[in-house]
């Protein structure tokens, strides 16, 4: 009985640190969920693991109406850039792209990038939403 008490506190910990870990990205979480999962609980911990991290790992808040009205009314400046890497949510904007902040609410920023808005996350540059 103490034993399963153990592996369960242990299986807990293990999850939340996984998840905790896994917020950095879909390719980080799903390893990171599986590492932790292996350890806790074996092949299967693992399976669960992945799967559990790479879920956590795409969790991004979308912006709020008023960033996305913001950044949607901003004209277009003479520094766009165009890039060979794909734009995709979730990833962060290459460092050469110039990124600035919404003044309203300092948690977003945004960019053009190929020829298309983006709004995204100051600190980390990752892209949480591609305005059409």
């Amino acid at each position: 009985m103490k034993t399963k008490v153990l592996s369960i506190a242990a299986l807990s910990l293990g999850l939340a640190a996984g998840c905790a870990f896994a917020q950095s990205s879909t390719v980080t979480g799903a390893a990171g969920g599986a590492a932790t999962g292996a350890v806790v609980g074996g092949p299967v911990g693992a399976a669960i693991g992945g799967v559990a991290g790479a879920i956590v790992g795409t969790a991004i808040d979308p912006p709020p109406q008023k960033v996305v009205t913001y950044v949607r009314e901003q004209p277009l400046p003479d520094d766009g850039i165009v890039v060979r890497e794909r734009v995709v949510v979730g990833q962060p904007l290459p460092e050469r792209v110039v990124i600035r902040t919404v003044p309203e609410n300092p948690r977003y920023a945004y960019a053009v990038v190929n020829h298309e808005r983006v709004i995204v996350e100051p600190s980390s540059r990752k892209v949480i939403r591609i305005l059409e």
